[in-house]
């Protein structure tokens, strides 16, 4: 994003791995040095070279990948958010949340196979701050629940929930690899969001067995912390990349 309103550019490699962006242009080299030093990543220029390659690799198919693991996140956003609330759980409701957040990477993610700057500032935008209001709401209730007696979260619902919420990642990250873009940066970078997913739904399944071992909501308190101040790093990033 920070190099697409620079028209020169004609292509971007990215070697994530590596830490290495091979950029194909026709010219404006200081502009371009500027623009991903400012990023703050520690972006030196490594070599500069002519090419006479003009043709680039598209996968037509990314579009309808990165759809399809959308919309199993917004799926399970409406599912993890609804039973969160019924069950009284503070991680699935953080959760629910964090399957939006990452409804908002891969929205982004399609839109960087084809969309304009623009449209990619403005989706980023909206998405940062609705994450950040969303994850408040979501501190305000835990410390409520911290503070006042309240019912326990029903353990077995968490665990159910979470489990299928871990099978769903594990068919996005699945859908993922099956791409032929997958070295390219936004689908290695949904790639990443789905496997720290993976992780969350795991930590929401054991809250929900100390929960029960503990009889005490504190367990499904903290992880529920735990994810919304993940969500709120993810929603300041975007934020930061949407100017």
């Amino acid at each position: 994003m920070k190099l697409d309103d620079i028209s020169s550019i004609v292509n971007l490699d990215f070697d994530i791995s590596n830490r290495k962006l091979t950029i194909f242009h026709s010219g404006e080299i200081d502009q371009i040095e500027k623009s991903v030093l400012e990023l703050n990543l520690g972006g030196k220029v490594i070599s500069t070279e002519q090419t006479n390659q003009t043709e680039f690799n598209e996968n037509s198919n990314q579009k309808k990948l990165l759809w399809s693991v959308l919309g199993i996140n917004f799926v399970f956003f409406f599912i993890e958010m609804t039973t969160g609330i019924i069950s009284k759980s503070m991680g699935l409701v953080a959760d629910s949340l964090d399957m939006l957040a990452d409804s908002f990477v891969y929205g982004i993610s399609l839109f960087a196979v084809g969309g304009t700057l623009t449209r990619k500032k403005r989706i980023a935008k909206l998405a940062g701050y609705f994450q950040i209001t969303l994850a408040i709401i979501g501190f305000v209730e835990v410390l409520r629940r911290f503070f006042k007696e309240e019912e326990l979260p029903d353990f077995l619902t968490m665990i159910i929930i979470s489990i299928f919420a871990l099978i769903a990642n594990g068919v996005c990250l699945y859908i993922l690899q099956k791409s032929k873009s997958k070295e390219e940066a936004h689908m290695k970078a949904s790639m990443i969001f789905t496997s720290n997913d993976v992780i969350i739904n795991l930590g929401v399944i054991i809250a929900g067995v100390l929960v029960n071992l503990l009889d005490s909501n504190k367990p499904d308190l903290i992880i529920g912390t735990i994810v919304f101040i993940l969500v709120i790093q993810g929603a300041f990033r975007i934020l930061k990349l949407s100017k």
